[in-house]
């Protein structure tokens, strides 16, 4: 008795309802159309050279970030690069030529005009973190030295 759901199961599977209008004529039926490999589409579902779809097509020498009918946007002009805090920092110490605590580097990179802090509430913590963290990253190649407790000097 199994085996006749199973046969009468099986031949639910295989009949699909018809297709209708232009994939009628491909597919005699839905079981066709499912293992019918991707990317063959029937000739009138390609679209026209006076078709909507038609102007989404890419030109084999046109730049592919090129849209057509747009125009390319004009090369900006190089802006000077902002300098961060630390190399604020860096000049600063060059300049001073003795070690400085971050209060004292953040007062003088404002002075100066160098670097100020946008809205943040304490640069010179965030100064002494970045310093000590390029300090362990770069090693003897960093720009700083610890010269005492809480103030930094320019490495020569």
């Amino acid at each position: 008795m199994a085996s006749k759901k199973k046969t009468a199961a099986a031949a639910a599977i295989t009949k699909a309802p018809k297709l209708k209008g232009a994939k009628a004529k491909e597919f005699p039926n839905i079981a066709d159309a499912l293992t019918k490999p991707l990317g063959d589409t029937p000739a009138e579902a390609k679209p026209e050279a006076g078709d909507d779809h038609a102007s989404t097509k890419v030109d084999a020498d046109q730049p592919i970030n090129k849209v057509k009918g747009k125009k390319a946007k004009a090369a900006k002009e190089a802006k000077p690069k902002k300098v961060g805090a630390l190399d604020a920092a860096a000049r600063v110490l060059e300049e001073a030529g003795e070690p400085m605590g971050c209060k004292e580097m953040i007062e003088a990179m404002a002075s100066k005009g160098y670097w100020s802090s946008p809205n943040g509430q304490t640069p010179h913590a965030t100064l002494y973190a970045a310093i000590l963290r390029e300090m362990k990253v770069k090693g003897k190649e960093s720009r700083f030295t610890k010269s005492d407790k809480g103030k930094f000097a320019i490495a020569k």
